[in-house]
């Protein structure tokens, strides 16, 4: 399209209009124009965006308005899958990670000359580079990524005098023995572990995949050789036993509370959880005495770890039929969507260009601070960027979720929400003694694979 049609095109209510500067002897056509983004999310207020858009729009000329918009968890998804399906989807939109499998054809992956692969992997821990870069494209960026880590009550160590937290399962094992306490009729009054049940325990379906993966398995090798063999039956063998009755390491049940809940009564020694709960125990108990350490490691040494974070996407598709171009109004749109995305997740102090949607011509900004470093402050959670990740080191609460980010693995789940109601089926299969823990495995493999086939 020539720029004298483009004069006549309207964005956002501002018409375009073209601009001419001097560079050097040779004169150039420039176009500016105006736009409107909004964004989908759950956990953050708007308060966590609002001095970053306000920094945005000062040094970016072609945006009007931000807007960030909060929803509840319970109707999110079905909230966005309504919304892209009537055509008026958010321009930029949260998604769980192992959710891209099923929104990769209702959103668009970044330009290159915007975001590329190699920016991508230099600036992004290994998970966030396997989930969302797909065939070279990046399909979303993290403002953060969580991983698991270990929760325990130091009132509870210090009265057995464990003075250190387990590393190692084997030294997790022997914690959870000294810890345990069973009245007179061989009922749990304290528990070691929140760890062998599937319903009662926040997250059990992530800490048995962690299992999984520091077994050694290959988590994405395909769907027919996804959970076979025997690493399977051992990790969910290993994962049950603290649940059974009869085992030596006999420390929690289906009857016993919520593990989150168990926790900050002060009746579990150990609860392995992601940062977002930290608060949510110091809001409980303000007075507990309780601390965090890196997730305990196979002694195999096969060190992983599994993470659960959400990314941004840019909506594919959102046309306006009141334009007289609703197609290059869409191209913009998306242009200046991940433009606001990488300001938001890569934007590093210093400087940062952006280029015009239509002309392309670069221009280069000042940014004194780093727009990620100052979410991550205001939300206290962990990086997904390496360098942030260097300085969450020597944070005492968020340092074991953020080094845990560099050895945090998943895979490519078919549907992330099936895929946790068949894993919490099976291990409760085992616990009320319906299943063997092969038997638990293989009908794991067996539904999992039909997802795979949909």
């Amino acid at each position: 399209m020539k720029l004298t049609n483009i004069k006549r095109i309207v964005f956002s209510s501002v018409l375009l209009v073209p601009i001419f500067f001097l560079s050097g002897c040779v004169k150039q056509k420039e176009v500016t124009y105006s736009t409107d983004l909004e964004i989908w999310g759950i956990f953050d207020d708007s308060d966590a965006f609002g001095s970053l858009f306000e920094a945005y729009r000062k040094i970016n000329p072609f945006i009007h308005d931000l807007k960030y918009r909060k929803f509840t968890i319970d109707t999110y998804k079905k909230d966005l899958l309504d919304a892209l399906a009537t055509g008026n989807p958010p321009d930029i939109f949260y998604i769980q990670s192992t959710w891209l499998p099923e929104f990769q054809d209702k959103v668009e992956p970044a330009d290159p000359q915007i975001l590329g692969e190699a920016e991508f992997r230099k600036n992004f821990v290994d998970v966030v580079v396997s989930d969302a870069l797909v065939d070279g494209k990046v399909y979303g960026a993290p403002l953060s990524v969580d991983s698991l880590a270990l929760y325990y009550n130091k009132d509870l160590f210090n009265y057995e005098a464990i003075t250190a937290p387990p590393k190692t399962w084997t030294e997790f094992n022997d914690v959870v023995r000294r810890l345990v306490k069973k009245d007179s009729f061989g009922q749990i009054t304290q528990s070691g572990a929140a760890i062998g049940t599937a319903y009662n325990i926040n997250r059990s379906t992530d800490i048995f995949q962690a299992l999984l993966l520091q077994s050694g398995l290959d988590m994405n090798a395909g769907d027919k050789q996804l959970f076979l063999g025997n690493s399977g039956d051992a990790v969910l063998d290993y994962y049950t036993q603290f649940a059974r009755g009869n085992s030596a390491l006999y420390t929690w049940n289906p009857r016993m509370h919520y593990s989150i809940d168990a926790f900050y009564e002060g009746n579990l020694g150990m609860m392995l959880n992601y940062s977002w709960q930290y608060e949510t125990i110091k809001r409980k108990n303000a007075k507990m005495n309780f601390a965090v350490v890196p997730l305990p490691q196979s002694d195999n040494g096969v060190k992983a770890n599994f993470s659960n974070y959400w990314i941004l996407v840019v909506a594919k598709n959102k046309f306006d039929t009141e334009s007289p171009d609703p197609q290059l109004k869409n191209k913009v749109r998306i242009h200046e969507a991940w433009q606001l995305i990488k300001y938001l997740t890569v934007g590093q102090s210093g400087s940062m260009t952006l280029q015009n949607g239509v002309t392309g011509n670069p221009k280069t900004f000042s940014l004194p601070l780093d727009p990620t470093e100052q979410y991550l402050e205001k939300t206290k959670k962990p990086a997904a960027r390496f360098d942030l990740i260097e300085k969450q080191k020597s944070d005492p609460i968020l340092a074991p979720f953020a080094t845990g980010n560099l050895i945090a693995k998943s895979w490519r789940e078919p549907d992330s929400d099936e895929v946790d109601k068949i894993i919490a089926e099976a291990i409760d299969g085992v616990n009320v003694g319906k299943y063997s823990t092969q038997e638990a495995i293989r009908l794991i493999e067996s539904r999992i694979g039909v997802l795979f086939r949909r």
